[in-house]
């Protein structure tokens, strides 16, 4: 007897929901009833009404939370159940979400082990929750998501680097850096990694380009901790300034 995939409901980039091998089409208001659920797995019916129909009365706003939860689509478990006044996602629905959470609080908490560092970076460096959508529910939970996303990231890099592995960690804090161009921690981690493989040349540009891009940006230096990561340094070049502004301007670019 063959099977059957659990179903899945995913929130990171597109909002897309499978049922089995086949994606399934919801209304606008259907996707967003999943959306809000998926993330929050319990909700009352009164928060949820109010929260995805806010500028409607209270009564109008539950009719259209009836006629929506009527048409999303029917199956055992149901995706969405009563519970007295609250509704509950089905525990066989798969959010990719709360995978991507799980992971990166498994990084931040030092608990993964150096076989899933690889599997962890792809997971991490992956698209933002529902791109295109602006309601402030979405933009309060990307951004809880963005954050913890870089520290996992820093973790990350930080981890990689003990385990001997720099090149995988120059590839965890480029992606925090691509994430956030001004994150002093991200740029700590590159110049780490960089150390790690006794490339002193490299930390110490790239340290004097996100020197110049912070100073450019908001005025202040990177902080003394970052500072005593490095040796005593020479009066820079000409030459290296050259490239030192080419990375500045790389930097700045990600971040305009």
């Amino acid at each position: 007897m063959r099977s059957v995939s659990p179903p899945q409901l995913r929130l990171l980039g597109q909002f897309r929901l499978e049922l089995g091998t086949e994606t399934v089409e919801l209304c606008r208001n259907g996707q967003r009833l999943l959306a809000f659920m998926g993330l929050r797995g319990r909700v009352c019916r009164t928060v949820l009404a109010g929260t995805l129909w806010p500028d409607v009365t209270e009564e109008h706003a539950r009719g259209s939370l009836r006629t929506t939860l009527w048409k999303l689509p029917r199956g055992e478990p149901p995706l969405i159940a009563c519970c007295g006044d609250s509704l509950v996602v089905s525990p066989a629905l798969h959010v990719d979400v709360h995978f991507l959470t799980r992971t990166a609080l498994e990084v931040v908490e030092d608990r993964g082990s150096p076989c899933h560092t690889r599997p962890a970076l792809e997971i991490l460096t992956g698209e933002d929750l529902l791109l295109g959508w602006d309601e402030d529910w979405v933009l309060v939970e990307r951004e809880r998501l963005r954050q913890l996303r870089l520290h996992a990231l820093d973790a990350l890099a930080e981890a990689l680097i003990r385990q001997g592995r720099p090149a995988l960690a120059m590839e965890a804090a480029w992606a925090g850096v691509r994430a956030e161009p001004l994150r002093e921690s991200a740029h700590r981690a590159v110049v780490s990694a960089h150390l790690a493989e006794g490339n002193i040349s490299e930390a110490v540009r790239h340290y004097d380009a996100f020197s110049q891009l912070l100073n450019d940006e908001l005025g202040v230096p990177p902080s003394p901790q970052f500072a005593r990561m490095l040796p005593e340094r020479l009066p820079a070049r000409t030459a290296r300034r050259g490239r030192d502004c080419q990375r500045r301007d790389l930097l700045r670019g990600w971040f305009r």
